[in-house]
């Protein structure tokens, strides 16, 4: 089963960050290397859809029309199709410390704001007609940085800026974008709760629609919609799962709740079903220095949350991190068992096998974007192959 035999509606691919590079060049350089093989396993006839990843410096580059022109040639050289935008890391994304730095500049800056219009403008400039488009970004904030009552009003307003320049973007251009917040464990938007109460409390409130109007010259009745129509909730499957949520669930809560779902990421965590010692040596083999492991103990009905997997180890090692882990670490999808630890795939069948019956976001990715720092036993075969293969597990698993 191929992806040009997926509904037309729905647009599954792979996210573009597991590819180095944050100039424009070596972004464009890495699908010329990469995408062919992809293409000719899992989309041979048709278009293949992509999920570009643009840095900062990339996507102020990528909006110049000479490097739009130049673009736009390579995507139909290629046989592809840009849907959707990961504008979630600003700076570099591998072979570096990235952490926690990796949300900022966050929601609390006018940069975000910036860098969030220059992708809108690169996928504008792409998008096929008749396609929507989704800009994925951080969920406000790292957690320590959006507690303050001034950190959440600024996101607020920043957000509704970026909102604003997307109803422009399509006033000009006929294409609709949405821009996506993606929840994670230790963010400012970590949980669905979190995510409805934001939403809710925060995005689509008055003072929130006045502002809008007001930018956009649109009634109030008019700038409510155009909230719900430009900006949602990007869910991460594996993200979900760190959380011990119900993923299907909390898909159906968002919906509910009238937030849009504009992407869901496709992606396992790691799962320890009970701690041991023995265990240690094989779990941290996946501490690579560059990405958060944020970890969520569970024992009974309690969840203790870990920013970091040595936090986590270091409270195991005193006796305070007995029972189920579940670590942010996205593993390939396609494996159950990583060796001595498993992993949260059930999770990802299941939403999968749901989405076979209820839509709920025609653009689906594929994001395991820690290829190159995984344990070696995981690395087998080249990366354009193991690429092809979550996409083929994922669609299979869709089609049932």
């Amino acid at each position: 089963m191929k992806l040009d035999q997926l509904s037309g509606n729905v647009h599954l691919t792979y996210c573009t960050n597991i590819h180095a590079g944050e100039r424009w060049d070596d972004i464009r350089a890495s699908l010329d290397e990469h995408v062919p093989a992809i293409k000719a396993t899992v989309s041979p006839h048709q278009p293949m859809g992509l999920g570009l990843r643009l840095s900062g410096e990339a996507a102020a580059a990528a909006r110049q029309p000479e490097a739009l022109a130049s673009f736009r040639d390579q995507l139909s050289k290629l046989g592809a199709y840009v849907f959707t935008i990961n504008a979630f890391p600003y700076g570099p994304f591998h072979g570096v410390r990235v952490k926690e730095h990796v949300y900022l500049p966050d929601w609390r800056e006018r940069e975000r704001v910036a860098f969030t219009a220059n992708s809108a403008a690169v996928l504008a400039a792409i998008l096929p007609d008749g396609i929507d488009g989704s800009i994925s970004t951080v969920p406000g904030a790292f957690k320590p940085n959006g507690r303050s009552r001034e950190s959440i009003a600024a996101m607020t307003t920043n957000l509704t800026m970026a909102v604003a320049d997307l109803v422009d973007v399509e006033r000009r251009t006929g294409k609709r974008i949405a821009l996506a917040l993606e929840p994670e464990p230790c963010c400012f938007l970590e949980t669905t709760e979190e995510s409805i109460a934001f939403f809710k409390d925060e995005l689509f409130k008055p003072d929130t629609i006045e502002q809008l109007s007001a930018l956009t010259g649109a009634s109030r009745r008019d700038a409510e919609a155009l909230l719900h129509r430009h900006i949602g909730i990007c869910y991460d499957v594996c993200h979900g799962a760190v959380e011990y949520e119900d993923i299907v669930g909390s898909l159906d809560r968002l919906i509910a709740a009238g937030i849009a779902i504009p992407k869901i990421q496709l992606s396992a965590a790691m799962r320890i079903p009970t701690m041991r010692k023995d265990l240690v040596d094989p779990v941290m083999k996946f501490n690579d220095g560059v990405y958060l492991h944020q970890s969520i103990v569970r024992r009974d009905d309690n969840l203790v949350r870990h920013t970091d997997l040595p936090d986590a180890m270091a409270a195991f090692d005193e006796g305070h991190a007995d029972g189920e882990w579940r670590i942010h670490c996205h593993v390939p999808v396609f494996l159950d068992n990583l060796g001595e630890i498993s992993s949260t795939r059930s999770d990802l069948v299941a939403t999968l096998a749901a989405l076979r019956g209820k839509t709920r976001s025609s653009h689906l990715e594929v994001e395991t974007y820690t290829w190159d720092v995984l344990p070696d036993k995981l690395r087998t075969g080249s990366k354009s192959a193991a690429i092809a293969r979550e996409i083929a597990f994922c669609q299979q698993e869709l089609v049932g």
